[in-house]
Formats: structure tokens, sequence, C-alpha cells
């Protein structure tokens, strides 16, 4: 089975006929192209179009991080999977305003829906989150009420300031008052901020092996320089990912404080926090679970293809689109 493969160290990537080579002062490694899904560049690395184009036949996605752990864009190879009869009706679908919100319903509700799923579990545990389980059903109720697309963003941004406050609740280490992004002012936030980036580049990864444009979206809107659909599909599963895998590192003590810095107003991962983040982030979605309709097991990075899959099922009318929703 094809993986992610992470490089955190700053460095050079060459081709050299059919074989790549990462490259800096201390190393000169092969990477296995072959065996590669998808390649991040945590450190900073320097590539070539020689590269790239080798890359691109491949049909290897490319994402890019900068100095401060900060996602700056993705190597999108050429799509091998077009369909323009489904991209004019993924189109339509957004064009639709009762289409568009219909599909963006059904992302809050699912994404509501999971972040209480693991809430009860650690309601379950003994953790103090009643109050916050109660005011997130209130959004869920709220979400089939809404007429437009500003409003469902309201009732979604509701939904997880409820579920941040949990976290000093849930949370064994590191402290936590409030979501701040730009920057991460703590470790948490620094936490957050990274893995919910990692998340977006691998669902943006599985669309890449369909046939959806990544840029046409229903709950976010489109925008030059993002690929907005990889934002809708993300939030159903930052429950899943990001906040299991934040809640592991953390009350596990997997990371410390040894693994940040402080980098003038912000707090950011050092090299050694980056591995182990990166460590953790790959277990979780190399996960898997027995999938009902498939009655096989899957992993949950394939979760991300399938929720792809769902959405052309809806534009070309096989099936009405149901987001995905925790069953296990």
């Amino acid at each position: 089975m094809k993986g992610n493969f992470y490089i955190v160290q700053n460095g050079t990537l060459q081709r050299k006929q059919n074989t790549v080579y990462f490259v800096n002062e201390a190393v000169k490694k092969i990477i296995p192209i072959e065996k590669i899904h998808s390649l991040y560049c945590v450190g900073e690395v320097t590539v070539n179009s020689k590269l790239l184009t080798y890359l691109s036949r491949k049909n290897i996605v490319v994402h890019f991080f900068n100095y401060y752990g900060y996602y700056t864009g993705s190597f999108y190879p050429r799509e091998y999977l077009v369909s323009g009869d489904i991209i004019v009706k993924q189109v339509k679908h957004y064009l639709d305003p009762e289409e568009r919100i219909s599909i963006a319903k059904e992302i809050v509700s699912s994404t509501i829906y999971n972040t209480l799923r693991i809430l009860e579990h650690y309601r379950k545990h003994n953790k103090d989150v009643k109050y916050e389980i109660l005011k997130i059903r209130e959004c869920e109720l709220k979400v089939n009420n809404t007429k437009s697309i500003e409003e469902l963003m309201q009732r979604e941004g509701e939904s997880w300031k409820y579920y941040y406050q949990t976290f000093p609740k849930i949370l064994k280490f590191f402290e936590f008052h409030s979501r701040v992004r730009r920057p991460p002012d703590n470790e948490i936030n620094c936490l957050i901020s990274f893995l919910n980036s990692l998340l977006y580049t691998a669902v943006l990864t599985e669309l890449y092996h369909t046939q959806l444009n990544p840029s046409v979206s229903y709950l976010h809107e489109p925008f030059v320089r993002r690929f907005s659909l990889a934002l809708d599909i993300s939030e159903m599963f930052k429950p899943l990912i990001v906040g299991r895998s934040l809640f592991n590192l953390v009350n596990k003590r997997i990371i410390k404080e040894e693994n940040f810095r402080r980098d003038l107003n912000s707090c950011l991962l050092n090299d050694s926090g980056k591995r182990i983040v990166l460590k953790e982030f790959d277990e979780r979605l190399n996960l898997t679970v027995d999938h009902p309709s498939l009655k096989r097991r899957i992993s949950h990075k394939r979760l991300f293809r399938l929720e792809g899959y769902k959405i052309v099922k809806h534009v070309i009318g096989d099936a009405k689109y149901e987001g995905f929703r925790m069953w296990w």
C-alpha cells in the first residue's frame, strides 16, 4: 500500500533518471517514489521543474510548509481523471442556491454529529462537558432552519466555539483558553493549526483521485489560491482526525514543552515536535474500520476519497449526498 512521505529537514529534492534523492549537507537519501501516495515537504525543500514533471507522471501530489510550519501550497499534478460532464454538474449545484445549501447543511450537520460523538466519549469518562454538549445540540437543531450559507457558517462557528470550550476540561497538560489562529499563541493552538493543515492536504490528495474539481465547494466560498472543496470535507473529519490526534498527543505526554519554540508572539513546533505530530497523524490516517456498505476494512484516509465519490453520485443524480458520520 502506498503511503505519505514526510521530509522535515531542509535540503533539495533531485531527480536522476528514474530515481529521486533528498540531499543536504548531512545526507543523500533515496526517496521510494513507487511507494509514495503523497509527499509532504515540512522542511525548507528546493525542487526544480525536472523533478515536478517526473512526480506529475507518477500522479504524486506534493504539499509544502514553510519554516514556521505553516502550509504554503501544493503541487497538484495535471488531473488524470478529467470529466467535463461531472465538473459542469458540480458547478451547477454550486450555482443553484437550493442545491448548494442542501449539500452545505449536510456537511455542517455531519460535522456537529461527529463533534458530539467525540464529546460523548469524554462525558462517559467523567469529563464535565455536559453543558457544551447541550449548547452544540442547540446549534444542531438550528441547522435545518437556516436560509443562507452565511447563517449556516455562523451556526457551525458557534458549535466549534463550544467544542473548544471543552478543551481545558479534557486536556491534562498545557493551558488553553480560546482558539487563536494567526499566529497560534500557545501549544494547543499550534497543534490545532498544524493538524488542520495536515488534514486539509490529506483530503486534497484524495480529491485528486476523483473526478471532482477541488476548487468548487458548497459550504466555503470558492476563492482564488485555495482548494475550498477540501475545506468542506475536512470539516467533517476534524473531530475524528484532529481532535483525537491532539488529545492523544497531549494527554499521553507524547508531545511535551521541549517540542515547541517561541517566535515573537507565536508558538511553533520545532523539528522534533513536527516529527512527533506527523507520526501521530500518519498513524491516525492508516487506522482501519469495518465499512458497513463496502463490507471490508478501510483506512481513515480512504474515507476522504469516499466522501468525494458520494458528492460525485449526488451531482450526477445517482444518490442523495449524506455526509460522513462516525458509525463506530
